[in-house]
């Protein structure tokens, strides 16, 4: 089985990173897992596998991560790619945003921008994909923020509950990944 961050970060078998990695084992082999089991799970279940993806898409291309981009855009159609990258490039911000409840961590509240899907991502994007993006924006960037509210916009659009949490670990786990790519291609320019 391929190691997706292995891929992505372009290491060899026996290169200096492959060894680095290997002290990892764990890591590396539950990293692996949890893509499995978002992408190629046994039952697919209610999120389809281009809604993972263009998830995934979404997610890489807030953090500006050209190949995690890349990876996950290359499995979506031209025209979801296509969609994704327009949503993209107006969601971009800085964050993270949000309040903390009352208590000595407000005084790192940070307001900022709530983002919505454009008229034109919607019709493209179809009746689902929008609330799941702008779930995923606002777990990207303002996850203080994370309430009963937002949960029910999706519930509006047509997920459950299950897939809800699907999507929220999606989120999670590509935040992860995108990491763990940047920080070892990092080092991969050192060695």
């Amino acid at each position: 089985m391929t190691d997706v961050i292995d891929t992505l970060v372009g290491i060899a078998p026996g290169s200096k990173l492959d060894a680095i990695r290997a002290n990892r084992s764990e890591a590396r082999k539950h990293a692996q897992a949890s893509y499995t089991s978002l992408f190629e799970p046994r039952d697919i279940a209610g999120v389809t596998a281009d809604e993972r993806h263009a998830i995934a898409a979404f997610v890489a291309g807030l953090h500006g991560e050209p190949r995690t981009d890349a990876f996950y855009g290359a499995k979506l159609s031209a025209g979801l790619r296509a969609a994704v990258a327009a949503e993209v490039a107006t969601a971009k911000t800085k964050g993270p945003y949000g309040r903390f409840p009352k208590g000595p961590l407000s005084a790192e509240d940070a307001p900022g921008p709530t983002w919505k899907v454009s008229d034109t991502g919607r019709k493209a994007l179809g009746p689902r994909l929008p609330a799941a993006l702008e779930h995923t924006h606002m777990l990207v960037f303002h996850p203080r923020d994370a309430a009963a509210p937002a949960l029910q916009a999706l519930l509006d659009a047509g997920w459950s509950t299950t897939d809800i949490v699907t999507v929220s670990q999606l989120v999670a786990f590509l935040s992860y990944q995108i990491r763990v790519v940047s920080g070892l291609s990092t080092l991969a320019s050192s060695l």
